[in-house]
């Protein structure tokens, strides 16, 4: 296929990578908010969750392309408009998110623009099993983040409410069961 696109198609796609490279250098805003220093960055908590929906979706007999896709582009929209908290989510962030990830795909051909569009579409309404999946294992990444930063130093309180939401959206037993390990470490 490449060999046939187009020398405008094929810099929209180096845009593309280019785009998604931003994650790299994208602080995960809530950490900057409770002050951790030198925060993990976007790309490092995608890199995780990938691995994690990976294992899982191994495990649970799950569909893994679908999985790692999800996993892949759930923050992309963020290399334009900055790692969101939920709170700014629901403040007019969801349609920032919008017009920002309809921009970023509309560098990619067609067919894949159309595949990631509707992947990213379906983790957004979360209805499906691979969405609630990758929606849980999103959260259980940034329980196992906090314990990493409670390990390093901060105090308890300051990533309390980073445990207390993973608790809140991981609802499947396995995954709960899997977050209880976690808990556990931080008793010790």
């Amino acid at each position: 296929m490449l060999e046939r696109m187009t020398n405008s198609s094929l810099r929209n796609l180096v845009k593309f990578f280019g785009i998604a490279g931003k994650l790299k250098r994208t602080p995960r805003s809530g950490w900057v908010e409770v002050g951790i220093h030198q925060p993990e960055s976007v790309a490092d908590h995608t890199f995780r969750t990938s691995i994690l929906c990976m294992v899982y979706s191994d495990l649970e007999g799950l569909d893994e392309l679908k999985l790692l896709r999800m996993a892949l582009i759930h923050d992309l929209s963020e290399a334009i408009t900055g790692d969101l908290t939920p709170s700014r989510k629901t403040t007019g962030g969801k349609e920032e998110e919008d017009t920002a990830m309809n921009q970023i795909l509309s560098l990619l051909p067609k067919k894949q623009r159309e595949k990631y569009m509707a992947v990213w579409k379906e983790y957004q309404e979360g209805k499906t099993k691979e969405a609630k999946a990758v929606k849980q294992i999103e959260k259980f990444e940034m329980a196992l983040q906090a314990k990493e930063y409670e390990e390093a130093g901060p105090t308890r309180q300051s990533l309390n409410r980073f445990i207390k939401s993973a608790e809140k959206a991981i609802v499947w037993p396995e995954l709960r069961r899997l977050l209880s390990f976690v808990l556990e470490e931080r008793q010790q």
